[in-house]
C-alpha cells in the first residue's frame, strides 16, 4: 500500500521526538501536538483528533501502570528503611564484592544479566534497587553508571537473547521456519557482543567520568529514598544528576525513628532474607515441580506485593504508635515520585500507541470489531520491499526493520513479522533465516525492551536509580547503536 499523510505525520512525530531527546529538550508538548495531528490526519476529523489526544494519555498509562506502582512500592519500601536506620546495615555485606566504582558497575552488570535471564527485568529492578544499588551508590558509582549497567545488561544483553524462558525466539520462529533453539543460540551470542561493546564504550564515554573518588561519602539510599549527593568529582554529570533529583523532589527526607541496634539488624535482614526466599521460590517453580510454576509477568507481581508487605512490618516495627501514619507518608512519597518520574513519558508513550494496531483502535475510538489501523507496520513492510539481495545489505536492513519496531516499546510483538521476513529474503540471499531473524530480534528488543525508547520499562530504571530517563537514553544511544553495527557485523562473518 502507499503511504499516506498520516504516515508521514507520525514519521515526522517520530523523527521530531528523538531529535529533541538528543538535544536533551523536554518532549511533552510535541508528543501531545503530533498524536493530535496524526489522528486529525487519519481520521480526517478534528473532534477525534482532540478526544484521541486524553485516550492516548489514557492508554499509556493504563499499559504502563505495572511499571508505575513497582517504582511506587520500591520507593516507599527503601523510605522505610531508611527512616529505620537499617539502610546501611543491609548493604555492607554486598561491598565486599563493590570494592570501588568500576567493579561495581561490573558487578552490577553481571549479577543483573544472570537474574534478567531467569526471570526478566521488570521484576529483577526491584531486588537491584533494594539491595545492590545502594551499595554501588555507596563505593562511589555514579547513578547514571548504574542506570546504564542495569539497562545495558537487563533489558538489553537478557532481554534480546531471552534464552532461558525462550519467548521472544518462538515469537521468532513463528515465521521464519527454522527452530528456536537456533535463533536463540545465535540471539545469544549476538546480544553478548552487542552487550559487551555497550558496556566498554559507555564506561568510557560516560561512566569513568561520573564514578566519584573513592574516598566520597554517599547517602546509601540516595537514588530512592533522597537525601543529599556529595557529588561525583565535581563533572558536568554530577551536575546534571543532582538537578534531576532536584527536579524529581529526590530530597525528601523521612523522620528518623528511634529503635534499638538489635531490632535494626533484624530490619535490615528482613528484605535480603524475604526477596532471596522469593527468588528461590521461583526457581523451585522454573526448574523443578515442587511448586506451581508461576504465569509470565507474575515474577514482578510477586515482587511488588512482598515489598508491600515489608513496607508494613519495617514501618510497624520502627515507628511504634505512629506506624499508620508513617505507612501512609512513606506510600504517599513513592506514589508521588513515580508519577514524577513517568509524568513526562506518559504522553510520549501515547503518541507511538496511535501508530500500532494494538492500541491504534482504542485511541481513536474504533468500533472492537473494526480493523485498526497499523502506521508503523505499514511503513516498515513498505521498507522491505526495497532491499537488495545482498547478505550484508539484508542482515543491516534486518537490523534497521527490527529497530523500527522496537519503537512499540516492547519489541516483541513484530517478531513473527520479521520471522517471516527473515525467511523470504534468507530464501533470495542464502543467509541463514536463523541468523536474520535474530539480528532483527536484537535490533528490536534493544531498542524497545529497551535502552532507546523512553516509553519502554528504561523508565523503572530510571526511576529507581534517580536519573532522568530522557538523559539516560541520550547516554545509551551510542554504545548501544554502535554495538548493535558491530554485531552486525560480526553475524555476517561467524555465519
Amino acid at each position: 500500500m502507499d503511504l499516506t499523510a498520516a504516515h508521514w505525520i507520525y514519521l515526522a512525530g517520530i523523527a521530531l521526538l528523538i531529535s529533541l531527546v538528543v538535544l536533551k529538550k523536554n518532549v511533552v508538548a510535541p508528543a501531545i501536538a503530533a498524536t493530535f495531528l496524526t489522528a486529525a490526519v487519519m481520521t480526517e476529523s478534528i473532534t477525534t483528533g482532540i478526544s484521541a489526544v486524553f485516550r492516548a494519555t489514557l492508554t499509556s498509562t493504563t499499559e504502563l501502570l505495572t511499571i508505575f506502582l513497582i517504582i511506587a512500592i520500591m520507593t516507599s519500601l527503601i523510605q522505610a528503611l531508611r527512616a529505620a536506620g537499617a539502610d546501611e546495615r543491609m548493604i555492607s555485606p554486598f561491598q565486599r564484592l563493590m570494592r570501588n566504582g568500576p567493579t561495581a558497575y561490573v558487578v552490577l552488570a553481571v549479577i543483573t544479566f544472570g537474574l534478567s535471564l531467569v526471570f526478566w527485568p521488570t521484576p529483577v529492578i526491584p531486588l537491584l534497587a533494594a539491595i545492590l544499588i545502594p551499595a554501588a551508590l555507596r563505593v562511589g558509582l555514579s547513578p547514571m553508571g548504574a542506570a546504564i549497567a542495569i539497562a545495558i545488561a537487563g533489558q538489553g544483553m537478557a532481554l534480546s537473547s531471552d534464552y532461558i524462558l525462550g519467548v521472544a525466539p518462538g515469537l521468532s520462529a513463528q515465521g521464519a521456519g527454522v527452530p528456536a533453539s537456533d535463533i536463540a543460540d545465535r540471539a545469544l551470542v549476538i546480544a553478548l557482543i552487542v552487550g559487551t561493546v555497550a558496556l566498554v564504550a559507555a564506561y568510557f564515554i560516560t561512566v569513568r567520568s561520573t564514578i566519584a573518588q573513592s574516598d566520597t561519602v554517599r547517602a546509601p539510599m540516595h537514588a530512592m529514598a533522597g537525601g543529599p549527593s556529595s557529588g561525583s568529582g565535581g563533572s558536568t554529570d554530577a551536575g546534571e544528576s543532582e538537578a534531576v533529583n532536584d527536579e524529581l523532589d529526590m530530597g525528601h527526607q523521612a523522620p528518623r525513628e528511634v529503635i534499638s541496634e538489635q531490632r535494626s539488624k533484624l530490619l535490615s535482614l528482613s528484605v535480603p532474607v524475604c526477596f532471596g526466599a522469593l527468588l528461590v521460590f521461583i526457581l523451585l517453580g522454573r526448574f523443578t515441580s515442587v511448586v506451581p510454576t508461576m504465569d509470565d509477568g507474575a515474577g514482578a507481581t510477586l515482587v511488588g506485593g512482598t515489598a508491600a508487605l515489608l513496607l508494613i512490618a519495617i514501618t510497624g516495627l520502627s515507628a511504634g504508635p505512629k506506624w499508620l501514619e508513617r505507612s501512609a507518608d512513606h506510600f504517599v512519597h513513592g506514589v508521588s515520585f513515580a508519577f514524577r518520574v513517568m509524568g513526562m513519558v506518559i504522553p510520549v508513550a501515547g503518541f507511538i500507541y496511535v501508530g500500532l494496531g494494538s492500541f491504534s483502535g482504542r485511541i481513536l475510538g474504533l468500533p472492537e470489531d473494526a480493523e485498526a489501523p497499523s502506521l508503523l507496520l505499514d511503513v516498515v513492510a513498505k521498507v522491505q520491499e526495497h532491499i537488495p539481495a545482498n547478505p550484508f545489505v539484508v542482515l543491516f536492513a534486518m537490523l534497521f526493520i527490527g529497530m523500527m519496531l522496537g519503537l512499540d516499546g516492547n519489541g516483541w510483538p513484530g517478531l513473527p513479522f520479521t520471522g517471516t521476513l527473515a525467511s523470504a529474503l534468507g530464501d533470495e540471499t542464502g543467509v541463514d533465516p536463523a541468523v536474520l531473524a535474530a539480528v532483527a530480534q536484537n535490533g528490536s528488543t534493544w531498542v524497545g525492551g529497551g535502552t532507546l525508547v523512553i516509553w519502554s520499562t528504561l523508565i523503572a530504571v530510571a526511576g529507581v536509580t534517580g536519573v532522568s530517563v530522557i538523559e539516560l537514553a541520550r547516554r545509551l544511544f551510542l554504545p548501544v547503536v554502535g554495538g548493535l553495527v558491530i554485531a552486525t557485523l560480526a553475524a555476517g562473518v561467524i555465519w
